[in-house]
């Protein structure tokens, strides 16, 4: 039997053919001309290959890195220092799940502590991308895998954005050992986050625990930006406890409540992680503010 492919980054600047990008390679630095963190890009996968395109400013999708991205900041020296296996990898394509609500709730899913990548760490369910898989196809996939929701698309999936991944997050805690391009595509449901409740099986394996979070919580999340110092913002009526479902070890959901610190702390630059919300997550969720002050049509 064939060993399976892995669905890989290809970036296409201006007229050139389509090259597949180098694990030590930012992807947001090859269409960023100026260094910054945040370009716009058009993309496609075609033939099992995820193409990076550069796309005119206004009319194409957000990518973005963190200001501590790794591989932005990575010399010479610790470039070549990585092993050789970990740098013939290439960049690899995920794809998350922002799924929203009748009520204008999205799932978030704390990853299980004995994963090797961004253990305890709350994110949107999702994976990597199969061959001959489409994008939304893989976040369905992976959505049903991680928590047993089975949901159609019936054509309310869209791109929310796309964010340039590395582990570990910063090079103050390690070399990178993961490359990661994560599109976060935004998934409409007729049911409130009770009805899916009543069908959530999540797989002990993976995740850990569950959150609907509201827009409240959202925004307060948000504003505890990585990197920086400034104090999180509180929304009034917020309460200083989140309603959370704790996954046991069998998969049996126990009601149960976080303090909202969790959901509000940032990304350690050195020292045990945290338990938090990853820095794309984060991203991801302010496109997902600010989808519900500009719906679409």
């Amino acid at each position: 039997m064939d060993k399976v492919r892995r669905i890989l980054v290809h970036v296409c600047k201006e007229r050139s053919a389509p090259q597949r990008a180098q694990f030590v390679q930012s992807i947001v630095g090859h269409f960023s001309d100026g260094g910054e963190d945040e370009v716009e890009v058009d993309l496609s996968l075609e033939k099992n290959h995820f193409i990076l395109y550069q796309a005119e400013k206004g009319r194409g999708t957000p990518l973005k890195r963190p200001a501590f991205c790794p591989i932005k900041h990575l010399s010479v020296n610790e470039a070549s220092a990585i092993p050789l296996d970990v740098q013939q990898r290439g960049v690899d394509v995920g794809v998350a799940i922002i799924l929203q609500t009748a009520n204008q709730r999205v799932l978030l899913t704390r990853r299980a502590g004995q994963l090797r990548i961004f253990p305890n760490v709350w994110v949107p369910p999702g994976g990597h991308v199969e061959p001959d898989e489409t994008l939304v196809d893989a976040g369905l996939r992976e959505l049903e895998e991680e928590t047993g929701l089975q949901l159609a698309a019936d054509g309310a999936a869209r791109v929310l954005g796309l964010w340039e991944s590395v582990f570990p997050p910063m090079l103050s805690r390690g070399l990178p050992q993961r490359h990661h391009i994560v599109i976060y595509l935004l998934l409409h449901c007729s049911l409130s986050h009770l009805q899916l409740q009543a069908s959530l099986s999540p797989c002990p394996a993976e995740v850990s625990g569950c959150v609907w979070a509201d827009s409240q919580l959202v925004r307060a999340v948000v504003s505890a930006v990585d990197g920086e110092d400034a104090a999180a913002v509180r929304p009034d009526g917020l309460q200083s406890a989140v309603s959370v479902s704790q996954v046991s070890a069998d998969g049996a959901l126990t009601d149960s409540t976080l303090p909202l610190e969790v959901f509000v702390s940032r990304a350690p630059f050195s020292g045990p992680d945290v338990e938090r919300v990853s820095t794309g997550t984060k991203f991801a969720l302010e496109l997902w503010l600010r989808s519900l002050e500009t719906p679409d049509p």
